[in-house]
């Protein structure tokens, strides 16, 4: 059962220290929580407080910090946006002094799925053949040329190829050769190109933009076989000529992709995104605690998970830097929080423009409540490494990508890192799906997964109705074995994920 006291009322009081209880259902005036009379009415994963709450003192859910009064509370009042803000105030950082044991299954003892092995030993959920883009001016011919091959049947006798897809975007030139936006780019094209769900890639240019095909081949080492072509519209001689060249480039490339057969993997092969989108007041008591579960029972068999979002973590980073495995580790990623810092100011902006307005008709009213609920699907494993946005994933267990809170961006950066494999949590219910690497859809209350049951795999608002998080963490991990293995999720079957690739545009558009 759900460790938390559920008053008669439906309300969830989620630490001791807490001056607010969370809504499990609407509240009307006049009804009682924990002895408290509700003043007005309250929706659904809204809060309310319990005792009186003199203006500027801490409000405090999940026994931490969510912002402060900006006027006098009385107990029973509906506690939001109206009368919470947020103040600067110092988080109390300590380094790996709180970290968890990190025991993992011998091999005979781990979980397995049935996955493609690649030649260079990375293990596949998916087999893809991928066209990808160099700048926004090829993406056009990238779009024909995918559309040409499905139109020609040659994928139909194979079945061991999972599809086409075109991974286009909206950048590639007008920017800084040598800047971060720059460098981004082009470790995101390569840990696309590199995913192990992927089988075959083409890579179509323009000619003369600032990626440069040729550069980029040479930064990272890569040689043209059966398996990776490249070519540019102006060296080709324009689009047509483009269309026909890249069909049959792909056309050369399918053996090989069909020539891949799953076999027996363990989990440890498994490189597991963490995305939630649309949160609202459930999501840090339901499908993330559970999803961070599953995340601990996939690095108990040897695999690895990324939680990323950096702007979501804000606010509950010190209770990460605890948990990392040394204090370098949690010194970077303190360090990206200071970068985000001086990233918003530097474009006029604050931290606490997120949460966005669903999150806030959810229930979520600061950055900071929506931080400690976000944080939940990082578990309570060990923080054993930091990476910047689309750097390669080497290290096993529970890992941190810095990457922005906006979903497909943030998911690119961890598909780039290697993920083969992705669940995403949702209490207001993104209509989200992610290719190459199949997303699995959490729902995190009942309502929102029978109101949208096409898009939502699994529903977690059973959590609330006294199944535990540790039985729901089961599930969504056998669940994970079984998409790994090929069963297909929602999102795959409604055809998401084209339009999903969203590489991060940082700087100037000049």
């Amino acid at each position: 059962m759900l460790d938390r006291n559920i008053t008669e009322s439906r309300t969830i009081r989620l630490h001791d220290l807490d001056n607010v209880l969370v809504a499990v259902d609407p509240l009307s005036p006049g009804s009682v929580a924990e002895n408290v009379t509700v003043r007005e009415r309250i929706p659904r994963g809204h809060k309310v407080a319990t005792i009186a709450i003199p203006e500027s003192a801490p409000i405090l859910k999940f026994g931490q910090i969510i912002g402060f009064a900006s006027k006098a509370i009385v107990p029973g009042e509906w506690v939001h946006e109206h009368n919470i803000e947020m103040h600067d105030f110092s988080r109390d950082y300590h380094f790996a002094e709180d970290t968890p044991s990190s025991a993992v299954l011998p091999v005979e003892a781990q979980a397995t799925f049935e996955g493609f092995r690649r030649a260079n030993g990375k293990v596949g959920t998916r087999n893809y053949l991928a066209i990808l883009t160099s700048v926004n001016c090829s993406a056009s011919a990238a779009r024909f040329i995918a559309r040409e091959v499905e139109r020609s049947g040659v994928l139909d006798d194979h079945p061991n190829i999972d599809g086409i897809i075109s991974l286009v975007h909206g950048t590639g030139c007008g920017m800084d050769i040598k800047g971060e936006g720059s460098e981004i780019l082009k470790r995101t094209q390569w840990g696309y190109a590199s995913n192990p769900n992927i089988a075959g890639v083409l890579m179509v240019g323009l000619g003369c933009e600032v990626f440069q095909i040729a550069k980029w081949k040479e930064l990272y080492g890569l040689q043209e076989n059966e398996s990776f072509r490249t070519m540019t519209i102006q060296d080709i001689g324009g689009t047509r000529k483009t269309v026909e060249a890249g069909v049959a480039a792909i056309t050369d490339m399918i053996p090989a992709a069909s020539r891949a057969k799953r076999e027996t993997v363990p989990a440890s092969e498994l490189v597991l995104a963490l995305q939630c989108g649309g949160s609202d007041g459930y999501s840090g008591i339901t499908a993330n605690p559970a999803l961070g579960a599953a995340a601990d029972l996939l690095v108990r068999h040897g695999g690895t998970a990324i939680l990323s979002e950096t702007p979501e973590i804000y606010g509950a980073e010190h209770l990460l830097t605890r948990r990392a495995a040394t204090r370098e580790v949690g010194e970077k990623l303190v360090e990206r929080i200071a970068w985000w810092e001086d990233y918003t100011a530097r474009n006029r902006g604050e931290m606490n423009n997120n949460p966005s307005p669903g999150n806030k008709a959810g229930g979520l009213s600061t950055i900071l409540e929506k931080s400690l609920g976000a944080a939940a699907k990082g578990g309570t494993s060990p923080l054993t490494a930091v990476y910047e946005y689309a750097e390669p994933v080497t290290t096993r267990g529970f890992v941190f990508m810095d990457t922005p809170g906006y979903d497909p961006v943030s998911a690119t950066g961890q598909v780039a890192g290697g993920a083969n494999i992705l669940c995403f949590t949702t209490g207001r219910g993104s209509a989200y799906g992610c290719k190459p690497t199949p997303s699995i859809k959490i729902a995190t209350n009942s309502d929102i997964y029978r109101r949208m049951i096409d898009d939502m795999d699994i529903n977690c608002g059973d959590i609330l109705d006294g199944i535990s998080i540790e039985e729901k963490g089961r599930e969504i991990f056998d669940t994970m074995l079984r998409v790994a293995s090929g069963d297909r999720t929602k999102s795959e079957d409604l055809g998401y994920g084209d339009a999903e690739f969203l590489p991060w545009q940082v700087g100037a558009t000049m």
